[in-house]
């Protein structure tokens, strides 16, 4: 999807240290530097967040003839961002923020910028390039910092070149002046920023409500989500009863960015035809991920998923295609878990199957089971096989609690799968030899090694049909 970012640009700088000591000069912390980080901040964030959520975007804002300015081009740039509404402004100054952060607490901010409103030539610059270029895109988000990139008079052009072309303009405002966004299509404030907008004290759902339906009437909106830190997000658009979705609960690291993250994903899924209550609850998801991250930092679809699937633990939530199920793996091992694969038909499944994988996942932390497919099964046991169709037996290997995840492969033998997933363990039945096992030598030459696990005697697929033949 094509997305379109306007507002003010900044970089976030993160100085991460320990303060052990006090100065002798003030009673002050001293901290010891020990590593720096450099991060788009402001529009930025969103930027990388609608990236790492795969959208196209374009930036438009202004920024100074600075190296901070040349900092901001260059990251943007190695995320394949389009610059054609980046200008420069010499008279201005690109903003930088700079957080000292010791025991993953933030000890002081330091800010550099400008705030004061647009020159005549700039302004001009930006309603020109919006005039031009509105139509290429599918949404447009609009991150008002307060730093003088969105005038009035540009903020009017783009609700009416939204309003025009169809085009969604999701807003995170400042401010206590609305007026200005006015004919917005969705506004994200926080619960502080309404009751300023509004005039209202938010005490209750009663004042809640009030509050959201002056701010849709008086604006002009088609919706308005209203976030409310531990009390979750509140949905309200004309005509339909008001959406409460409650906070995920989760540890909170840090709050900034968080709200980024939100626009972000809400103006995704408004892009993508999803409707309002749907992209509302999936941004709602993407910012309990967020506040467990120290920093500004983005949260990528396969996270998202994942959040999902643990709060949901049913046989959907674990049967997954071979691209989600890499990533997932990837990020389960950079969080040091030990992967088991194994493989097999599992058509008919039965106590022999259960133990051989409870032993499975006994020897690591996460159990990946690969399930041939119906036509593989077929070309491995005879066109009368298998007696369970594919998704069937998907379903039910995935309600086992011994299992992680399910990936179905068509192939005869699961070597692609071990390539992709790369398991530190590989597992198969007692009835094979070390030397036989496909995906061995990838295996061992990453450093892990095949295990083979008894199955239970006497039971099998075979027997079972056996004994049904015999006495019906």
């Amino acid at each position: 999807m094509r997305a379109l970012v306007i507002g003010d640009l900044m970089l976030d700088e993160y100085l991460w240290g320990r303060a052990e000591r006090i100065s002798p000069e003030a009673p002050v912390q001293v901290v010891e530097v020990v590593r720096e980080d450099l991060r788009l901040g402001g529009a930025g964030n969103v930027v990388h967040n609608l990236v790492a959520l795969g959208a196209r975007v374009t930036i438009c804002s202004v920024i100074g003839a600075d190296e901070n300015g040349t900092l901001l081009r260059r990251a943007f740039q190695e995320k394949d961002v389009d610059l054609a509404g980046l200008f420069e402004d010499p008279a201005r100054k690109t903003s930088k923020k700079t957080r000292v952060i010791a025991a993953n607490q933030q000890i002081v901010r330091i800010d550099r910028e400008t705030r004061s409103e647009l020159s005549p030539a700039s302004a001009q610059a930006i309603l020109a390039f919006l005039e031009k270029r509105c139509d290429d895109f599918d949404v447009i988000v609009v991150s008002d910092y307060l730093k003088g990139v969105l005038t009035a008079e540009v903020l009017a052009a783009v609700c009416t070149a939204g309003r025009r072309l169809g085009i969604p303009v999701v807003v995170d405002p400042k401010g206590n002046d609305y007026g200005k966004y006015r004919g917005a299509t969705l506004l994200t404030p926080n619960r502080k920023e309404a009751e300023i907008a509004s005039g209202i004290a938010i005490v209750d759902q009663e004042s809640l409500e009030r509050a959201a339906g002056g701010l849709l009437d008086c604006l002009g909106l088609d919706a308005l989500l209203i976030t409310r830190s531990e009390a979750g997000m509140s949905l309200f658009q004309k005509s339909t009863a008001a959406l409460h979705i409650p906070t995920v609960a989760r540890e909170v690291y840090d709050v900034t960015g968080a709200g980024d993250t939100v626009i972000s994903v809400l103006s995704l899924g408004l892009a993508c035809g999803l409707p309002l209550s749907e992209a509302a609850w999936i941004a709602n998801v993407a910012a309990g991920i967020a506040v467990g991250k120290l920093g500004t930092s983005t949260v990528s679809p396969q996270e998202i998923v994942a959040e999902v699937g643990h709060s949901q633990k049913d046989s959907d939530s674990k049967i997954k295609n071979l691209d989600v199920l890499a990533h997932l793996v990837a990020a389960e091992r950079a969080r040091g878990k030990k992967v088991v694969f194994t493989n097999g038909c599992f058509d008919l499944l039965h106590v022999g199957h259960v133990k051989y994988l409870q032993k499975a996942r006994e020897l690591g932390d996460l159990l990946v089971v690969g399930l041939n497919s119906d036509a593989s099964v077929r070309r491995l046991k005879g066109e009368r096989r298998p007696l369970i169709e594919e998704a069937e037996r998907a379903h039910i290997l995935a309600a086992l609690d011994c299992i992680d995840y399910v990936v179905l492969f068509d192939e005869d033998t699961p070597l692609r799968l071990i390539e992709a997933v790369a398991p530190d363990v590989l597992v198969k039945g007692g009835d094979y030899r070390v030397e036989e096992v496909v995906g061995r030598e990838l295996v061992e030459a990453r450093g892990g090694r095949v295990e083979l696990v008894q199955f239970v005697d006497g039971r099998s697929t075979s027997r079972i049909i056996e004994k049904i033949l015999a006495s019906y």
